[in-house]
Parts: structure tokens; sequence; C-alpha cells
């Protein structure tokens, strides 16, 4: 059995989670659309996880959709004490399966509800919302685009008064927009395109963890050069272990407030990206890691290079 405890602790919301946690966008079929392909391989994945110390699952009701809160209710309800599920709105599935912003009053309350039905839960822990300001949000969706969220916020504050939503977060935004943000309401984490190769955040992961806030990065294999791949699997070859689990490792020697929801529909790739959190790397392979990171890719939907993932891993975010 994997352990993860080596991976420590960090506050979300009111709540105290292992770093390591897990994303569900991968239980759902193919392109997050649909029912999966083997129900009862995604069941065992989550109860898996679980019985290996997992106590952070992000997800959404626009995976599937309803599909996989569905999955996680089966599988899991009752919850255990400890376990922290992270959901997000701000969009919704068209019939052909394509994502379609949904941030007005009516979208963003009905989004709530439908969470919490298809979990089987009174309160959300924490809701992110997943920031699709205009066209460039979605087109380029790894890529946050500015604008005013203060209209959407305002909706979500107004249903954690009600007391529907216990915490808020935020996805897909720029540094001015979580400022704005939290001028509105606390906000617990942040949710953004960040890798050893993707670090646009790199200072505000660090003014986060100074305030306490969750730092949650999603697509820790995408955005990757060829020639940056390759220095990867070099590295993981010398460590014997995977791409993955080193960039799952570096992530949580980066910075404290670093949050990982890998996410598999394996029970073997499960263990392999819980492992990481054993995995210690030396000081000469994170000057490599620095070097190799030095060319910075762009993230875009349109000339992304992947090791093992797909394009469409990056908008859920929040899973690989």
């Amino acid at each position: 059995m994997s352990s993860i405890n080596d991976s420590g602790t960090f506050k979300l919301g009111s709540r105290v989670v292992k770093r390591l946690g897990y994303g569900a966008m991968q239980l759902a079929g193919p392109g997050v659309f649909g029912p999966p392909k083997d129900r009862d391989a995604a069941l065992a994945v989550l109860r898996e996880a679980v019985a290996n110390g997992v106590n952070h699952i992000d997800t959404s009701d626009f995976y599937g959709p309803h599909v996989t809160n569905q999955i996680i209710r089966e599988a899991l309800a009752p919850y255990r004490d400890d376990l922290v599920i992270v959901t997000k709105i701000g969009a919704r599935r068209g019939d052909d399966g394509s994502w379609i912003p949904a941030v007005s009053p009516e979208e963003l309350t009905r989004a709530v509800h439908d969470n919490l039905r298809n979990l089987g839960l009174d309160v959300l822990e924490v809701v992110n919302l997943r920031e699709v300001v205009n066209l460039r949000s979605v087109f380029a969706i790894h890529e946050p685009a500015e604008g005013s969220i203060e209209p959407s916020l305002t909706v979500l504050a107004d249903l954690q008064r009600r007391g529907l939503v216990r915490h808020i977060g935020v996805s897909n935004v720029t540094r001015a927009q979580i400022e704005e943000a939290r001028r509105i309401v606390p906000i617990v984490c942040v949710q953004n395109a960040y890798n050893v190769a993707h670090r646009k955040d790199d200072a505000l992961i660090d003014d986060l963890a100074r305030d306490g806030i969750a730092y949650v990065p999603f697509f820790p294999l995408g955005g990757f050069t060829p020639l940056q791949s390759s220095g990867l699997s070099e590295v993981a070859a010398q460590m014997g272990a995977t791409p993955m689990q080193i960039a799952l490792a570096w992530l949580l020697h980066r910075a404290p407030n670093i949050l990982l929801i890998p996410g598999t529909s394996s029970v073997a790739h499960l263990h392999e990206n819980l492992a990481a959190a054993q995995l210690s790397l030396p000081q000469d392979v994170l000057a490599r890691l620095d070097v190799n990171s030095s060319i910075r890719p762009r993230l875009l939907a349109g000339d992304l290079h992947f090791l093992g993932n797909t394009p469409l891993a990056g908008w859920s975010g929040f899973s690989v």
C-alpha cells in the first residue's frame, strides 16, 4: 500500500488535507462525457485512493455531466469525516460534449444544487469558480483572460451566506482577478495551470503561501516542448521513476501550499502517482529541472506537447 503521509498537509478552508489528493475528471467517459467504459473500475479507483489516505478529492458536476459526482457518491458515501470534496462551477456541457460557459446567476445557482444533489451533500465544502470571462478563456482554456469576476463571485458569496457553500476558491484566473475576488469574499484556494515547465505563477504561489491560501496546479505534464519532455524523461530514468512522479515530486517540493490532484482511472496508475509523495529530489536534479524549464512554452490548446495526457485534461484541471 502506498503511503502519502510524506506529502505533508496544508489548510484548505477550515480543514487540513494531505497535499497529495485525487482529481476525478478521468472517471467519466471519453472526452469527460458520458459514463465510464468500466464503472466498477472507476468505483475501485476512488475506494483505493481513500484507503491509501487521500482525503482531498477534486470534482465537478460538469464532468459527465453528473456522472463523476454520482460515481463518487456510490463509491464513498457515507463519507469519511476527514474527506474534503472540492467541486467547481462556471461551465456546462452541450449535447455534443462541448464546454459552454455558464456564469449567469441562475446557472451558477443550478450548478451548486446539481453538485449537492449528485454528491449527496447538504453543503459543499469548497466551490471553485471556473472563470470563463470571455471567449479567449474558452478557446485558450489554459491561459486566464482578464475581466471582472465580481458578478459571478457575488452570486457564489450569496450561496455561501445561505449555507449551501462553506468556502470559495477560483480557477483559471489572473492575479488581478484573485485580488478582486478577495475583496468580495475570502478565497481559500486558487487553481491554475502550473508545472516545472510552465511557471508563470511562480511569484503568485509564494504570495499565496504567505497568506495561507492553497494553490492547486493542474496539468503537471502539459505544455512541455519536446526538448523539455526529453529532459524530464532523462531525470526520471536517473531516479528510477516515471516522468509523472518526477513532475509531482517537484511540485510538492516547490512550495508548502501546493496541493496536488492527479487523476487516473487505473488503480495501478493511482499507486504510481501516490508514490511520488515518497520521492525526494536531490539538489542536482532540482537544478537540472530548473535549467530544463528555462525555455518557457505557451500553454495554448493548439500547440501543446504531452507526456501521456490529452489537451482536455487541462480544462478539467484539476486532473491528469
